[in-house]
């Protein structure tokens, strides 16, 4: 009779594909811990960025090849990765040493079982929906002004959103575009008055109220947007060279809140170690980790979620040490 063999069990899995979980990887796998990564594609947020500028240790770099090398690193380590996509985890009993254990279940049927998870599959930028968003992403079309934005020195560009976020990229981008233009939706803002103060009060900035972005127009890069007014339904081509939305961005946390604690952005909450909360009580979830842009931490940077993946597997490394 032949012996069906057990499926693996991981010491850790990581749910994501970008710096954080990578950066996880890379020391849980240093650590001699059976680590795998699971995640739906590898690049995150960073893929879509074709220039870096911001990252130690390279003067530029673009965002594609940053990730290649850390994921080759983290697989020369000893990491394991699956292209899956995650759709639930659940706890089950462990009779050895009392510790939770968990399988980890995915959209193609498969279960992976594990002692310790890290969540750090990040945050989907909203985006458009217009022809040539996606044409043009990372050819003009940025969802991080932060990243992208000194890229765009001494040229026009356009901000998409009402909130904080298009507020402050459009003030900062005032300060190094000739002509920044805010297109809103609506006919007033939803972020803090001193910031709209701000923005109004810079002669560069244009605000197209009641507008919304129709059409990403170029060639080999953007050269203008197609924007339509709500009232009116007269619609205007704007020329630009960069197009930053800024309207959000989605956080897909829904197949977790049984586990782990989320704030109202849907967002896991840590400590300072990366550790996660039960849901109805302040107690530290043990056995759950959390890093990167699907936690609070305010900053979304691929340094910091880089970071916080590192700070991730020490600690789980320490909780199943």
């Amino acid at each position: 009779m032949v012996e069906i063999p057990e499926e693996p069990v991981y010491d850790v899995i990581i749910i994501g594909g970008a710096a954080a979980s990578l950066t996880a990887a890379l020391y849980a796998a240093r650590r001699a811990m059976k680590t795998l990564v699971i995640a739906k594609s590898i690049g995150g947020q960073a893929a879509m960025t074709d220039v870096i500028e911001n990252y130690p240790g390279f003067l530029s770099i673009g965002g594609i090849p940053l990730i290649n090398k850390m994921l080759k690193q983290a697989m020369k380590a000893g990491a394991g990765v699956m292209y899956e996509e995650v759709n639930g985890i659940e706890e089950v009993p462990n009779a050895n040493d009392g510790k939770p254990m968990f399988v980890i279940k995915t959209t193609s049927g498969n279960n992976y079982k594990t002692k310790s998870v890290i969540l750090s599959y990040g945050k989907t930028p909203r985006t458009l929906d217009v022809p040539g968003e996606g044409e043009f992403g990372g050819k003009g079309v940025s969802y991080c002004t932060v990243c992208d934005g000194p890229l765009f020195k001494g040229k026009k560009v356009a901000v998409v959103g009402g909130g904080n976020s298009a507020l402050e990229s459009a003030e900062y981008l005032s300060k190094i575009c000739p002509k920044v233009y805010l297109i809103h939706r609506r006919d007033q803002f939803r972020g803090f008055e001193y910031l709209v103060e701000e923005v109004k009060s810079r002669k560069n900035i244009e605000i197209l109220y009641n507008s919304v972005v129709k059409e990403v127009k170029g060639e080999h890069t953007v050269h203008s947007i197609v924007v339509q007014n709500t009232v009116t339904n007269e619609t205007r081509e704007v020329p630009v060279n960069g197009v930053f939305v800024e309207i959000g961005s989605v956080t897909k946390t829904e197949f977790i809140k049984h586990l782990v604690k989320l704030d109202q952005l849907g967002q896991v909450v840590v400590t300072n170690n990366a550790e996660t909360y039960y849901p109805d009580k302040d107690d530290v979830r043990p056995g759950i980790f959390a890093a990167g842009d699907i936690t609070q931490t305010p900053f979304k940077q691929i340094v910091v979620s880089a970071g916080e993946g590192c700070k991730a597997a020490l600690q789980a490394y320490n909780y199943l040490a």
